[in-house]
């Protein structure tokens, strides 16, 4: 999926336009957390065609430089990860040096741009839009982000450029596709290399897109699948949030393109709110999921500690806690064939089909027997139950009253799924539908 990120100096309307692209509240906006800062993940599609967003506001300018190195590097950084550049500017206070300095990055860059003209309004406002030709990023698209007024003509003018998905042949199609995410410094590229061993004529790189995560064939210990390595992140002499907004934007292109995520944490630091935010992600994308504990023998325990722990995640992870959780040490290779086990038997739950009259006789005497809550005199008869087709377990009930079944509910109807169907790792999406 193509990803299109958003730059732009402060408050010229980043995070609006980004809310207007993938819908005011919808569930699938996440706050990716810098250190100081939000960064907003989504989904669009316009015409058919559907892409990801990153808004990359909230650049401050912490002092008289008109170009700070960081802000430059952030900048760069969405460059070189996106497909295509919404570039945001101001009509009302016209070209500033800083937008000048950003134009000049992307002029070198040979990523497509699309330059949007926020707060056009009025149609005064319209003639202050022409100034920005001048910054020789093609065609100018005035709107309003907060009306709304001139995005359908932008996002005309994206889905038109984002660059063609070319159809490569894939010696590999249809093997499980394995993703290990986390945030920078948890042991990815240690597990990756303990998984790989030195026994390297098991190992066949493809090449992804242009800078994407790089795939591997594994094949060994009677399980095979392509492992999507997201560990090309380094601490080098670089602003901590850089690396953060870098290691978010990475995690995304992985999350999206595979099957199952391995997310591995610090034992040392527990479930921080970037690794939260990363599990989001997953859950989002509906991925099935592996979470492994790494750096266990660094961690301090006595005979109750893993119980403790895992408890004090799950209560993080919720409602979502049917997760296999493995504690690894992967310097001390420590469990590192309980992580294989895991991914195959989630990618195994993940791709099942439920026969119908299986998924019938099971669920509906349990439905019978605690049936949903009336409303308003009027009761709820479900009367039909199937699996749909979808790549994710995803179920649909079909009744008389869909409309009057709440929540509560819904998660009741997913906790006995879960317990009469094995969906460990597997994030479930009910419908109820009307008969």
């Amino acid at each position: 999926m193509s990803l299109v990120a958003i730059v732009g100096r402060p408050n010229v309307g980043k995070s609006t336009l980004f809310n207007r692209l993938v819908g005011m509240r919808q569930a699938i906006v996440d706050d990716i957390s810098g250190v100081t800062r939000d960064r907003h993940y989504g989904r669009s599609d316009w015409n058919g065609r559907e892409f990801s967003v990153v808004d990359t506001g909230g650049y401050a300018v912490g002092s008289d430089d008109v170009f700070e190195a960081a802000i430059r590097r952030q900048v760069e950084i969405a460059i070189d990860e996106a497909d295509l550049i919404i570039f945001m500017v101001e009509a009302a206070t016209g070209i500033t040096d800083y937008d000048a300095g950003i134009a000049d990055v992307l002029r070198r860059s040979r990523k497509p741009v699309v330059l949007c003209v926020n707060k056009v309004d009025t149609g005064e406002k319209l003639f202050d839009a022409y100034q920005f030709y001048s910054l020789g990023l093609g065609e100018v698209y005035s709107i309003s982000a907060a009306n709304g007024s001139g995005t359908g003509d932008l996002l005309d003018a994206v889905v038109n450029a984002l660059p063609e998905k070319k159809e490569v042949e894939d010696p590999y199609a249809g093997l499980p596709r394995i993703a290990i995410v986390g945030k920078p410094n948890v042991g990815k590229s240690s597990l990756i290399n303990a998984l790989l061993g030195e026994d390297r004529n098991i190992v066949t790189p493809v090449a992804g897109t242009t800078r994407d995560s790089i795939e591997t064939h594994y094949n060994k210990f009677g399980h095979e699948f392509m492992l999507v390595d997201t560990a090309g992140i380094r601490r080098k002499a670089k602003v901590k949030e850089d690396l953060e907004f870098y290691s978010v934007m990475r995690s995304i292109r992985a999350i999206e393109h595979s099957d199952i995520c391995v997310m591995m944490i610090d034992a040392t630091t527990g479930m921080e709110a970037q690794d939260m935010n990363i599990w989001n992600l997953i859950i989002r994308n509906r991925k099935g999921c592996v979470l492994v504990v790494n750096k266990w023998d660094l961690f301090l325990k006595d005979s109750s500690t893993v119980n403790e722990y895992t408890k004090g995640l799950k209560e993080r992870l919720a409602p979502f806690e049917d997760v296999p959780i493995i504690f690894t040490s992967v310097v001390k290779m420590q469990r590192i064939q309980d992580v294989l086990g895991a991914v195959a038997k989630v990618y195994e739950n993940y791709s099942r089909r439920i026969p119908t009259a299986r998924l019938n006789d099971v669920m509906l005497p349990i439905i019978a027997e605690t049936p949903p809550p009336a409303t308003k005199g009027k009761y709820v008869k479900i009367k039909y139950i199937t699996q749909l087709p979808t790549k994710f377990p995803a179920f649909a009930f079909f009744c008389n009253l869909p409309q009057y079944v709440k929540e509560p509910y819904k998660r009741f109807v997913e906790n006995q799924l879960r317990e009469n169907f094995e969906l460990t790792g597997c994030p479930v999406q009910i419908y109820f539908r009307k008969k």
